[in-house]
């Protein structure tokens, strides 16, 4: 009995180590950073939080900080051919590079997820500077995607040691996007089950949620794997056997690789946020005024909710046991037929619309097949 009490604080001792208090940050490596924060403050409604680049001494890159309540988005550029932020965009185009999370002890966190089989990028760098200090690890994930921990040390700057702040303008309107709700990953297929082991055995997640999804033309398989908190959520797609390309074998191809195919945004108010992002130009999927015809035979009545509305604006809208919510998907934001972003308000749901995806996956079709690609 005392041996078997000993195992299970040796078990729950080492979960804590790589216990992950949610998403610090999200870096994407693109090819015009100016351009980029332009972007996301005037469509999107972040402000410039914090930089850094050849004034403050940074020779290799250079990265605006831009935040949003609780959602911090780091935009990174190489300064040259051989920076290793060039060679990622050159190979992925404007994509997600870095995934990272706040913890409490980022060595410990590191030292752990290694020992359990993970890809070390950067061991444990303290960063200093006269606000205080930070400890970083990095370790890699999917494709050429990394996760870094966030360790803050009675750090008083506005990102990390280094970064100065920036004297940007306001967003040019609020958008009421809160937090990073989660981030859905495109995996080569027969790789859906590595992935959700290296998640669940490297870093303590579980698997929350199972999705098979067969169109006319094409299909995927997904499982979702999140933190115990439910703080941190990764959606992994793979594609499946169809007649033809499914999106994401699409997202494989012009990404060269796995990566993360969709962020998704948690809105206050999707229905204010999805107006403001149409006013600055932002394409949204289109979806089929039959879908609505039947929604409330599909999910029963939705009395907070005018379905004239969710049907002019596109949005979809879940249930399940807790709840409902509702859901938006953009067009690809860069050249490249990529990442997208998901806007999604929850009204108790804790799932990922389930019940939207073969709605979702015709609708994509619908797009790919105008660019070729299905």
């Amino acid at each position: 009995m005392i041996i078997e009490q000993e195992i299970l604080e040796m078990k729950s001792a080492s979960e804590a180590e790589v216990c992950l208090e949610g998403f610090d940050y999200i870096e994407f490596y693109v090819g015009n950073v100016q351009q980029a924060a332009h972007f996301y403050r005037t469509a999107f409604g972040f402000t410039p939080l914090a930089y850094v680049g050849l004034e403050t001494g940074e020779r290799d890159r250079v990265s605006f900080v831009m935040k949003q309540n609780n959602i911090q988005l780091v935009l990174t550029g190489g300064l040259t051919p051989a920076s290793p932020v060039s060679q990622h965009v050159n190979l992925h185009g404007d994509s997600v590079g870095d995934i990272a999370f706040t913890v409490s002890d980022a060595t410990r966190a590191f030292e752990e997820t290694v020992k359990r089989g993970a890809r070390p990028v950067m061991e444990p760098t303290t960063l200093e500077d006269s606000n205080g200090q930070v400890v970083k690890a990095t370790i890699g994930a999917f494709g050429d995607t990394v996760h870094s921990f966030i360790q803050r040390r009675n750090f008083n700057g506005t990102f990390l040691p280094s970064f100065v702040e920036a004297n940007g303008p306001y967003p040019a309107a609020y958008l009421g996007l809160r937090q990073i709700d989660h981030i859905a990953v495109s995996a080569e297929e027969g790789r859906l089950e590595e992935w959700v082991h290296f998640y669940k055995e490297v870093l303590n997640f579980h698997q929350s949620h199972q999705e098979n999804v067969e169109t006319e033309n094409s299909a995927m398989s997904s499982k979702v794997v999140q933190n115990t908190t439910g703080s941190v959520k990764f959606p992994i797609v793979v594609p499946a056997n169809g007649k033809r390309k499914s999106q994401v074998d699409e997202y494989l191809t012009f990404h060269r690789g796995a990566g993360a195919q969709h962020v998704a945004l948690l809105s206050d108010n999707i229905e204010q946020t999805v107006r403001a992002l149409r006013a600055s130009r932002i394409d949204f999927l289109r979806t089929p005024g039959t879908y609505y015809d039947v929604l409330e035979e599909r999910l029963g009545t939705i009395a907070d909710e005018d379905i004239e509305v969710l049907r002019e604006l596109n949005i979809l809208v879940d249930r399940d046991a807790s709840g409902y919510l509702l859901q938006i998907f953009t067009q690809p934001l860069q050249t490249r037929p990529t990442v997208f972003w998901e806007i999604i308000e929850r009204k108790g749901a804790i799932g990922f619309g389930g019940g939207n995806i073969k709605a979702l996956f015709e609708a994509m079709e619908r797009e790919q097949s105008l660019r070729k690609n299905l």
